[in-house]
């Protein structure tokens, strides 16, 4: 299950939601990657999202793969959804 997402965050995906994200993610089991301007990483790994520098304005794709894709997939969305009204 794959999704597209803009950040739209002033800051763009910097330490403090960046980490957030990654919590979210480490709540599920599943696979869950994300992909930058060609480069791939694991969501549940904050040096991993943080070398990859994702500034306001990015388009990012999650990946997720596992038995609760579904439900991280959901709460995820939610979560980018919260991070870009900041």
């Amino acid at each position: 299950m794959k999704k597209e997402f803009v950040i739209s965050n002033e800051q763009g995906l910097h330490a403090r939601p960046a980490t957030t994200l990654v919590s979210k993610a480490n709540q599920f089991s599943a696979n869950v990657i994300l992909r930058y301007e060609g480069e791939t990483v694991d969501l549940k790994s904050i040096m991993g999202v943080l070398s990859l520098g994702i500034d306001r304005g990015a388009l990012i794709e999650i990946e997720i793969e596992g038995e609760d894709e579904a439900e991280a997939m959901e709460a995820l969305t939610k979560h980018i959804k919260e991070l870009n009204v900041n």
